[in-house]
């Protein structure tokens, strides 16, 4: 989903609204003993560094002119500042990181896309294991598959598959090892399926005994269990994917891509009627709504994977909607995708929550997303929501841990902002934001985690949690992938 230009994207909504108002490359070099070393994780220095399984791959530390860059997060809210970087270059690089981090006992985290929206893809003191040089390409068109590599971004994969398609969002730069792994939801998804559905199999590096690492392939013969967790279990949890075979799917030549713009003082109606009209609609007709500050007003729009011409009939309830403005276009997706994800960025901080709604919002909880966007920080908050239903209600055959399938439509409070000192203002108007809604909605995302959750187990995973712990229990019983709000082996 883009973050750079007006659209239906959750981070571009941000702003998108206003329309309608150098690394060193070394291989084979395991860290020197005059560089300080990473901390363990109890904090304190690992002991026969020198004698730990080599690094190999694209190293960067924090003496090489890219050490800036390699550390970064998207989201600039946070800051990690690990003692190497890993740049994998191939599955034998993966093995070799987490081999020399366990027999050294260094903290790491797995990173792919730098989306992690909390920070949890990079620790300070320890090693950063990045897979976003693994982009491999494979497609099979008679098969209707294509095998990639956990390195590809979004934006990567959609101009990869053209003239096909698969349910990712529409925001270019993130990386699929995050989306697939934690569920994946887009404007595809009541077509096609969460991305995590149609995940057939996945080759995975995973630990093996008290300090190594072993590859392994989770498909519906092999580990089928595994498969399952990483079909919505989330990124970080089971081990560290490096390649994915996914099923993909016939799309036309170009789609529908059109919206319904109203005024601010529309909001309570125009969110009233998509939420009761949105869930049944047919198939193949996606949508978002999108509601920002007074001064910018209400956008729903989305894709429609027929001809452009049937759109208007078929969102006529919203064109009901008093101060309804309507347009409609046929491009190919690809190059509508492109366009939305051309352009500067114009802010670098951010902060979203995620909601799940069950059953339409009451008018009381309407008029209260109302006061929250008049009274927002900035003008760069909103109130973004999903269409769910359709495919989204199917599991995939061999089951899936994705357990959000029955709601009406998924929500996230966001905003976006510069600048540090603003950092208390926006992140406790969203924590408002989600204590007023709590007793409207059930469950979160994965993917877009939040800290302030604290039964975030069952928010994420609902029902399905117990299982997770389960697996996770036998492929890490010693539970070397832990991060803040990872998954623990059930003992």
């Amino acid at each position: 989903m883009s973050e750079e230009r007006e659209g239906w994207s959750r981070r571009s909504a941000l702003k998108g609204l206003t329309a309608a108002a150098g690394a060193v490359s070394l291989s084979g070099v395991s860290l020197p003993s005059a560089v300080s070393m990473p901390l363990t994780r109890n904090g304190t220095v690992p002991h026969g560094s020198h004698e730990a399984t080599e690094l190999t791959g694209r190293l960067v530390r924090p003496q090489d002119p890219g050490y800036e860059s390699a550390r970064k997060y998207w989201d600039e809210l946070f800051n990690s500042y690990p003692q190497v970087v890993v740049f994998c270059q191939n599955t034998e690089d993966v093995v070799n990181a987490l081999r020399y981090a366990r027999e050294n006992d260094i903290a790491f985290r797995a990173r792919s896309g730098r989306h992690s929206l909390e920070g949890w893809s990079s620790v300070d003191g320890g090693i950063t294991i990045d897979v976003s040089d693994l982009k491999s390409v494979h497609i099979d068109p008679r098969a209707m598959t294509a095998t990639v590599g956990t390195g590809l971004t979004q934006g990567e994969l959609v101009n990869n598959l053209s003239p096909f398609g698969f349910p990712t969002g529409n925001e270019a730069t993130v990386g699929l090892g995050g989306l697939i792994l934690g569920g994946g939801i887009g404007l595809f998804s009541r077509k096609m399926g969460v991305a995590c559905d149609n995940l057939l199999a996945t080759e995975i590096v995973i630990p093996d005994g008290a300090s190594g690492a072993k590859v392994v392939r989770a498909d519906s013969e092999h580990h089928s269990d595994l498969l399952w967790a990483c079909r919505g279990g989330g990124g970080g949890n089971f081990g560290i994917a490096t390649s994915y075979q996914l099923r993909i799917h016939a799309i036309p030549r170009k789609v529908g891509i059109w919206k319904v713009t109203w005024p601010f003082r529309a909001l309570e109606r125009a969110l009233d009627t998509w939420q009761r009209w949105a869930p049944s609609a047919d198939e193949r007709l996606s949508s978002t709504y999108n509601a920002g500050i007074p001064s910018v007003g209400i956008e729903v729009s989305g894709t429609f994977l027929g001809p452009a011409d049937q759109v208007r009939k078929m969102v006529e309830p919203l064109l009901e909607v008093p101060g309804a403005s309507f347009e409609v276009t046929a491009e190919s997706y690809v190059d509508y995708f492109n366009a939305e994800n051309s352009g500067p960025r114009e802010y670098f901080n951010y902060k979203f929550t995620p909601m799940w709604v069950h059953e339409p919002l009451p008018r009381k909880s309407l008029g209260e997303i109302r006061h929250m966007l008049a009274n927002a920080p900035s003008e760069h908050c909103n109130f973004w929501a999903l269409s769910w239903g359709g495919a989204v209600r199917r599991p995939p055959s061999g089951g899936a841990a994705w357990y959000w399938r029955d709601p009406i439509f998924y929500a996230e409070p966001g905003t976006g902002w510069n600048g540090s000192e603003n950092n208390s203002l926006h992140i406790g108007w969203i924590e408002q934001f989600r204590d007023i809604l709590r007793p409207y909605f059930h469950g979160g995302y994965v993917n877009v985690p939040d800290r302030s959750i604290a039964n975030w187990g069952e928010e994420y995973y609902g029902e399905h949690f117990k299982r997770l712990r389960a697996i996770k229990g036998k492929y890490d019983p010693h539970e070397v992938f832990q991060f803040e709000q990872s998954i623990p082996p059930l003992c």
